[in-house]
């Protein structure tokens, strides 16, 4: 299970949407193998170094996306973050693409929740809100 702020959330998913806006659309996650698919606003929750959340819309030259990592699994602080990985996201560097429609619409209705949870299964991505 991963954890992010949720304010931090609509910052990525608000920054790719603008990036987008600005560049000519979303970035593809899948490098092309996929076409038109994840070409939309929403995030990508990345495995590498650590695991983090980053917006996807089309870049400037020389621009960076917004990048957030989750509190469970940032290689700086935590010396634990690839054992972490590996148990929870797997020991191959990977993405996966969440649809902003799927996500805003969660963060509005529970208005009192501070964190969302990603937990990965073989098959699914599981999204749940947690109050600190």
């Amino acid at each position: 299970m991963f954890t992010f702020p949720i304010l931090a959330v609509r910052k990525v998913v608000q920054r790719g949407i603008t990036d987008a806006a600005a560049n000519g659309g979303f970035r593809n996650p899948y490098y092309g193998t996929r076409p038109g698919e994840g070409e939309k606003p929403g995030l990508w929750l990345v495995g590498d170094e650590g695991v983090y959340i980053m917006s996807n819309g089309k870049l400037a030259e020389g621009a960076r996306a917004l990048v957030v990592y989750a509190e469970q699994c940032h290689p700086v602080g935590n010396p634990d973050w690839w054992d972490y990985k590996r148990r929870h996201f797997g020991g191959d560097d990977g993405i996966e693409f969440i649809e902003a429609g799927r996500l805003i619409p969660l963060f509005d209705r529970h208005m009192r929740a501070t964190h969302l949870t990603i937990a990965l299964t073989e098959t699914e991505i599981a999204l749940s809100l947690i109050n600190r």
